[in-house]
């Protein structure tokens, strides 16, 4: 019986797109959610900053909501996320496509939530807006620059780890190499490749780089943030032993769906024609 042609590709592009889409996109609505939450004005929402007015004086605000309003609200969602989907991706039986999209969407939570602490270090992304607005308290700024730096390094490096440990779930001979190097190339070098160009792209025509408010190398740099699911491919295909005991389910799904394809696809395609340049109100 001859078998049937293996697109399983076809299925990791369309769920690398859609995770990217409901990741970064939605980490800014979640700005501006917070934004309308504390009464300010939106100016322009895109798939790269939210700029708003501000309404309320922050300097009336308690710390924790002058953090929220500031700019770290969507950082801690994102965080937050990407550990509630370890614990769904360790403790549940899942369809294979849902495995498959889950272990991408938690790897973008995880680098859209943790990424922006390691940065916070450096005074960079989110975290700087939320630093200025401490000007009063010059040593805390400093204490929490450091923690989040540290939880910052430690959750990507618990992430590189655990997409490794999410590549056996697909792959049934943990000893073919040549078996993880094609799920180690689905699973995660798509969510690298995919978001670099859709994020290089967006990037191109963002209002905080027309505008000069941040320069195109800065934003480049912030998509350099995908880099784990580069060293998730690295590791699952040349670089760690595998595991002991499989803890292999079943293969990548082989059966297409052009419907996902075609969803991401479109979503993708909004987020750098229409939410790239800007909705402005």
């Amino acid at each position: 019986m001859e078998r049937k042609k293996d697109l399983s590709l076809v299925n990791c592009i369309a769920t690398s797109l859609l995770a990217y889409f409901f990741t970064v996109p939605l980490h800014e609505f979640f700005h501006l959610l917070t934004h309308l939450a504390y009464g300010n004005k939106i100016d322009c929402y895109s798939a790269t900053a939210v700029t708003a007015t501000r309404m309320l004086d922050y300097s009336l605000l308690s710390p924790f909501h002058r953090v929220m309003v500031a700019g770290g609200s969507a950082s801690i969602l994102n965080a937050i996320l990407a550990l509630l989907l370890v614990f769904i991706l360790l403790k549940r039986t899942l369809r294979p496509m849902t495995r498959l999209f889950l272990t991408q969407f938690m790897g973008a939570q995880a680098v859209q939530g943790f990424g922006y602490f390691l940065i916070a270090g450096f005074g960079l992304g989110d975290w700087g807006y939320v630093f200025a607005e401490f000007p009063e308290a010059p040593g805390a700024v400093a204490a929490a620059r450091i923690l989040l730096s540290v939880l910052g390094v430690g959750g990507i490096v618990f992430l590189l780890f655990f997409l490794n440990h999410c590549s056996y779930y697909f792959v049934e001979d943990r000893g073919d190499k040549k078996q993880r190097l094609d799920v180690g190339l689905k699973l995660h070098l798509t969510m690298f490749v995919l978001p670099l160009l859709v994020g290089t792209l967006a990037g191109l025509h963002s209002p905080a780089v027309t505008s000069g408010v941040i320069s195109f190398g800065l934003s480049l740099l912030f998509d350099l943030m995908w880099i784990p699911f580069l060293w998730g491919f690295l590791y699952t295909a040349f670089l760690v032993k595998p595991p002991k005991q499989s803890r292999f389910l079943y293969p990548l799904p082989a059966k297409p769906s052009w419907v996902l394809l075609a969803l991401g696809v479109a979503l993708t395609l909004s987020d750098i024609f229409l939410f790239g340049p800007g909705i402005y109100f």
